[in-house]
């Protein structure tokens, strides 16, 4: 365990809570976990053990998450795996192009996106709010496969912030689902990419196991909640959940761009 005060831990904790509800209902808890961890680690510590107790804490709260959907949502499993492998193989190529490549050039981009996707969202409000009615096309599943798996897992790898919305937005888009459905699949391919990076970062030692295991708790709570909540208001709650998270990241990654 760090050297940090009680305090802390318990905001530590709260924060992990929050991040796992929202991660569940549409993706973006790195968002809120990540800053904290940044935060709240003792002054001097570097990064790579707040991103590695990050991962080791969000990977508990997905999996929760990705069972509750499992169960009660119409998840085509067999598909999310295989976008999964697919963001597996991309975050992994993303990590290691971000060595030598500085991310703060891509921002602005990511921003811009992010701003489009929220307004496309506001001006089609029927987007994600109705299951599909025809047979999803080889070529579509293709397609998320490339775009949802290896691109957003690229993305993944490279950057990060905003990786579960992306796929949210993407798997409803080109699936044909609601967001529901696409929360639920998003959690599976999370779970194949916070896999992967969990198990690089615990390879270099740098995560806090005892820190971790106890926000881990919190985060699966908050998860599963959020995840029984997304199930229970349906896909025009989810979509509320969705702008503001875009709206959020946006916010956030301008303050770290100009401000910070």
């Amino acid at each position: 365990m760090p050297d940090i005060s009680l305090t802390m831990v318990v905001v530590l904790c709260l924060a992990s809570l929050a991040a796992g509800w929202i991660d569940a209902v549409v993706g973006g808890g790195g968002l809120l976990l990540l800053p904290a961890l940044l935060l709240g680690l003792p002054s001097g510590t570097p990064a790579a053990y707040a991103l590695g107790t990050n991962k080791a804490v969000a990977i508990v709260g997905t999996t929760g998450a990705a069972v509750t959907y499992a169960r009660k949502a119409p998840v085509d499993v067999r598909l999310a795996v295989r976008i999964g492998l697919a963001a597996l193989a991309g975050s992994t190529a993303g990590a290691f192009v971000a060595a030598g490549l500085s991310t703060d050039v891509l921002k602005p981009v990511v921003m811009v996106v992010l701003l489009g996707v929220g307004a496309f969202v506001i001006l089609r409000p029927a987007f994600g709010t109705a299951p599909p009615t025809t047979p999803v096309s080889a070529r579509r599943v293709l397609a998320a496969i490339g775009l949802a798996g290896l691109g957003i897992g690229f993305y993944d790898g490279l950057i990060g912030p905003g990786t579960g919305t992306f796929l949210v937005l993407a798997l409803t888009a080109l699936l044909h689902l609601d967001l529901v459905t696409a929360s639920a699949t998003a959690k599976i391919v999370n779970c194949c990419t916070n896999a992967g990076a969990l198990a690089t970062f615990a390879w270099k030692g740098t995560v806090h196991w005892q820190l971790a295991a106890l926000m881990a708790v919190f985060n699966l709570v908050g998860g599963t909640v959020g995840a029984h909540t997304a199930l229970k208001k349906g896909s025009g709650f989810v979509r509320v959940v969705l702008l503001t998270v875009v709206f959020a990241l946006v916010a956030n990654m301008a303050y770290q761009q100009w401000v910070a």
